[in-house]
């Protein structure tokens, strides 16, 4: 009884203590509740938009190696002004000087490529109308680069990023960011070259990377006929929601495979047709593509 009568009184003090927090907090910031109106959160999303668009805007550039620096630079301003280090604060105050200076100089051709962009409305984003092209231009390009490969009997598996994003396969192969053409394709898949093995990763008009390991899927009720090639397009597929395309180097055949399940025998017809069922946005998805066999 007494070991309870102290767990009781112990958390009616924590009680007391959550209740003038947040009596304490309500008090000090509820005032400011009073500011907020429509103007500024249209204000606070604004900036945000900014932001965001700068950080992808950066990203992958030397843009992240400067910011790496100024964080480091301002980490040790701070922390000279606070300890008084006054030869330290002297040094760094120049540093800053030289920098505004050399910094324009130094990212010309980036400042000069996001003002491009920022007339062109790049900055706001490709609008839906170009994505839409670049991708039926691509998907042109990979069937016409598929009728060469199936008639020569070269495997080739190309993997077709949507929503999900893949960068750890992308990471595991060989990075390209090219635009997506036939000649490329047939480049990449030719055999005996260093990006022969391995998976092409394609999304809204370019090749992000080839030479790129799956995963083999789970699935044991497949045929045995299925090798490696066609057993890791089915396996990105069911850890994504990507589309991939094989080429079978031993009959020419070929296949899509979509959500675990694979469509074999495919004709240059049917392959457009399909893919721009589901990889051009906006367009009708048909949902589970159905196990073909042969």
């Amino acid at each position: 009884m007494q070991l309870y009568g102290v767990l009781a009184v112990t958390g009616q003090n924590y009680l007391q203590v959550l209740s003038g927090f947040v009596t304490g907090f309500t008090a000090r910031f509820l005032p400011y509740l009073s500011y907020v109106d429509l103007r500024t959160v249209i204000d606070i999303l604004a900036v945000a938009f900014v932001f965001y668009k700068v950080l992808m805007w950066i990203k992958g550039t030397r843009a992240v190696q400067l910011l790496k620096g100024l964080a480091l630079l301002v980490i040790a301003s701070t922390l000279s002004e606070r300890f008084q280090l006054y030869t330290m604060s002297w040094l760094l105050e120049k540093t800053w000087t030289a920098l505004f200076v050399a910094l324009p100089v130094v990212f010309q051709p980036e400042l000069r490529r996001a003002l491009e962009q920022l007339g062109r409305g790049g900055f706001f984003g490709r609008s839906l109308f170009n994505v839409d092209e670049d991708n039926r231009r691509a998907v042109r390009e990979i069937v016409r680069a598929t009728q060469v490969l199936s008639r020569r009997k070269v495997g080739a598996l190309i993997v077709f990023m949507r929503e999900t994003g893949l960068q750890e396969y992308i990471d595991s192969g060989i990075k390209i960011d090219a635009l997506i053409t036939a000649e490329l394709i047939v480049n990449v898949f030719e055999p005996n070259t260093p990006l022969h093995d391995g998976a092409a990763i394609v999304f809204n008009g370019r090749m992000l990377a080839a030479a790129c390991f799956l995963p083999l899927t789970e699935n044991p009720n497949l045929s045995k006929a299925l090798g490696t090639r066609h057993r890791s397009a089915i396996g990105i597929t069911e850890h994504s929601d990507a589309v991939s395309l094989v080429v079978s180097e031993e009959t020419g055949t070929i296949s899509l495979a979509e959500d675990g399940r694979i469509t074999r025998g495919l004709s240059s017809t049917d392959l457009e047709k399909r893919l721009d069922e589901q990889i051009l946005p906006g367009s009708k998805r048909t949902g589970r593509v159905r196990n073909g066999r042969g």
